[in-house]
């Protein structure tokens, strides 16, 4: 790591201790400039919005790319990144441990390490703890803070079964996680009633039917948007496209962008 690079891992760390913060998740360097230029304070990558860009569904993007990925991300911004690392690309704890290392040498300061296996499995508690437990053992090696994100994917992989999810995460936190992350958490009540039995960070993912008052109230210390924003430039894009090829309108390419202002910071 670079010298100037120090400030972010502690920069970061600081976000976790004041008020509730969002971190937005760009998909390739210009949105991660946009995002700096609208006053965001971090940043983390979103293996879905990756995979858009490389023109593949999320969950086949490999560790090679998705550490390129980072460091272009890190190199076009000043401020602390955190990593979508999936499952760590391997169902080991030694898999997991080597995403972490990869993700720090590439500049990152955070990243996060999930519970589900792309075969279409959640990894059973015991494994899944060694593997968070492995990746903590990873990020306390460097020389400066690494926030390890430790997530239970009970909530998007078909299992909605809030007990499991708040053991799980009970589980991650003693294994070393610095942050605790479930996916799919749906109300204020899901989210105080996670709150209550961990005390590390919940970061929480954000949707249409949450406010950020209420998953605050609730107790969660940030909120992220996963792949959201890359969905919504998709779908202007798709619309404004529909309307030129079915219509000849072209008023939609009138959009108020400011580029030169965005990407010259």
């Amino acid at each position: 790591m670079q010298p100037a690079q120090h400030k972010k891992p502690a920069d970061f760390r600081e976000l976790h201790e004041g008020e509730a913060f969002i971190i937005p998740n760009p998909w390739d360097a210009g949105s991660a400039k946009v995002l700096v230029a609208l006053g965001f304070k971090a940043l983390a990558s979103t293996s879905s919005g990756l995979a858009f860009t490389l023109g593949r569904l999320d969950g086949s993007v490999t560790l090679d790319e998705v550490i390129d990925h980072a460091r272009t991300l890190d190199q076009a911004t000043s401020l602390p990144l955190s990593v979508d690392l999936e499952n760590g690309y391997g169902p080991d704890p030694e898999d997991a441990a080597l995403a972490v290392t990869r993700a720090a040498e590439a500049g990152a300061v955070g990243g996060s390490i999930e519970d589900y296996d792309p075969q279409g499995d959640i990894y059973g508690l015991d494994h899944a703890t060694e593997r968070v437990a492995a990746a903590s053992d990873a990020s306390r090696r460097f020389d400066f803070p690494f926030t390890l994100t430790a997530r239970a994917e009970n909530h998007i992989r078909g299992n909605p079964d809030l007990d499991d999810t708040i053991a799980r995460l009970q589980s991650y936190e003693e294994a070393g996680a610095d942050v605790l992350y479930a996916p799919g958490l749906g109300d204020g009540d899901q989210i105080r009633a996670v709150c209550e039995k961990i005390s590390k960070p919940l970061n929480v993912l954000a949707h249409p039917g949450l406010s950020m008052s209420e998953i605050t109230e609730a107790g969660a210390q940030r909120v992220s948007v996963g792949g959201g924003l890359t969905w919504v430039a998709v779908g202007a894009m798709a619309a404004a496209a529909n309307d030129i090829r079915d219509r000849g309108d072209f008023s939609s390419l009138a959009a108020p962008v400011r580029i030169k202002e965005w990407l010259s910071r």
